[in-house]
């Protein structure tokens, strides 16, 4: 169903989001944020969420995963907190009760799943009235911009120009990259309304080892965290991180 792709990679900003949601929650009254971890694959969500006091349930067909999932849930001290649904997306309304969660995760799903529209409106039924959806997808122009500064110009324009931002031919596990506009009327398509959108990973990807502790960490993430929310530079980031709330 799903790649580590966007999911293992999750910048200062994003977590950012997702602290600042789980603060929100519970300023509502509820001391314990519900979280439902779609395609969380490993934990690297997961766990961190739990380690704050969240009980979170992660949705992923593959065992070997899940796996290591529990192990990390059991190094950490958090497997009583951590819930695992070995499914797929489509059983996701069976195997969890809608309007049942404060929080749900998408991050690397949209693009790899078989219906995006269909899995949007998933999770969009899962989330309970006033809660928020975080989805984290390849983007498309980051994809172009990259292989046009690597002279792949062919490759680039198909890009730019095919429907889905895929290469056919390259080996690629995603099924498809969003661009801003296109992520936003998805999910704007299934009754959630948009609360933030930004970038995640606007330089930091391009940069190798050795040249992002030459800039330092600490300006890497600030100029990051900066950069995040200004279009274009948001527009032409790895990733795009959406929080997208139903209405209450």
């Amino acid at each position: 169903m799903r790649t580590e792709i966007g999911a293992a990679r999750g910048s200062s900003a994003v977590w950012r989001v997702l602290d600042d949601e789980v603060a929100r929650v519970r300023a509502q009254g509820r001391a314990e944020p519900r979280v439902v971890d779609v395609g969380g694959g490993t934990g690297v969500w997961a766990v961190p969420l739990a380690a704050a006091g969240c009980v979170v349930t992660v949705v992923d067909p593959n065992q070997n995963a899940l796996a290591m999932l529990s192990r990390r849930a059991q190094e950490t001290g958090v497997a009583d907190r951590v819930t695992v649904v070995a499914d797929d997306t489509d059983a996701l309304a069976a195997r969890v009760p809608a309007g049942s969660a404060d929080l749900v995760l998408a991050h690397g799903l949209l693009e790899v799943v078989d219906d995006p529209a269909r899995a949007a409106a998933a999770l969009a039924a899962t989330v309970a009235p006033g809660g928020a959806v975080s989805v984290l997808a390849a983007n498309r122009f980051a994809a172009v911009l990259h292989r046009a500064l690597a002279g792949r110009l062919a490759e680039a324009r198909h890009l730019l120009t095919g429907a889905d931002g895929v290469l056919a031919d390259d080996g690629e596990s995603l099924r498809r990259r969003f661009d801003s506009s296109g992520l936003r009327a998805l999910l704007e398509s299934v009754g959630v309304e948009i609360a933030l959108l930004q970038g995640d990973g606007v330089v930091s990807d391009s940069l190798g080892e050795a040249e992002a502790a030459q800039y330092g960490g600490d300006d890497l993430t600030d100029f990051e965290t900066a950069a995040s929310m200004v279009s274009p530079l948001r527009d032409i980031a790895s990733r795009l991180h959406v929080l997208a709330r139903r209405p209450g």
